[in-house]
């Protein structure tokens, strides 16, 4: 029974080539992705392979393989390791973001919204600088320097994530070091203010970067600022 099976897989073998005198490694690779149950009908050939390998020499076909899957296992379990990594950071960040939020609503003035910015995002989120430049009263921004920002940062979005000049950095951060940069123009038509944030990581902020949270936080403060008093 065993024979006549071998016979049958060895005409099957031979019929999927037009001539048997130009058999070549393509031919043999095509047969082989066609029948991949080939080695598991023939399982004594498996330990007369030799696959060349950089490291140890010659490897029979079951340890490549299953070096294969022992590497291809390796990568998911770090990728998981990494995805895991990134949920834990994120639900650290909301948390953050839903206690910075209760402790803007206590403020009483605009003053306070700058302190309480500061200090959550340089203690809780770790960036080198926070400021929010408004566009009128005491502390506004120069209108020069408004249009400057809004012209080059602000064409078509209300987010500005990346780099910034030297002379935009002293604008907004003074002397603070910082290296990428997250800006957001306040108010429904970007008439209150800028909202900067400063890292001194350069690849923190980046023009990929998801927008949910600071969104949520722009839309809050959209609220909140025109009701405070000395604004």
């Amino acid at each position: 029974m065993s024979e006549t099976l071998q016979q049958q897989t060895s005409r099957d073998m031979l019929s999927d080539f037009d001539d048997i005198n130009e058999v070549t490694e393509h031919s043999v690779k095509r047969y082989l992705q066609k029948h991949p149950e080939f080695f598991i009908d023939h399982p004594e050939l498996i330990e007369k392979l030799a696959i060349p390998h950089d490291q140890k020499g010659s490897v029979s076909l079951v340890e490549l393989q299953g070096e294969q899957l022992r590497k291809k296992n390796r990568a998911l379990s770090h990728k998981l390791n990494q995805l895991i990594s990134i949920a834990k950071q994120n639900e650290e960040i909301y948390r953050v973001y839903a206690d910075l939020n209760l402790q803007l609503l206590s403020c009483r003035f605009f003053s306070e919204v700058q302190d309480v910015l500061e200090d959550v995002m340089s203690k809780k989120l770790r960036m080198s600088a926070v400021t929010l430049k408004p566009f009128s009263g005491a502390h506004a921004l120069p209108e020069i320097q408004r249009k400057l920002f809004i012209e080059k940062r602000f064409k078509k979005e209300c987010f500005f994530f990346g780099r910034l000049s030297q002379h935009e950095q002293h604008l907004l951060f003074e002397d603070a070091s910082v290296e990428s940069v997250a800006l957001m123009l306040l108010g429904d038509r970007g008439e209150l203010g800028i909202l900067a944030i400063g890292s001194r990581d350069a690849g923190h902020f980046n023009p990929d970067m998801d927008t949910l949270l600071i969104t949520q936080l722009q839309q809050f403060l959209n609220i909140l600022l025109p009701n405070l008093a000395g604004y």
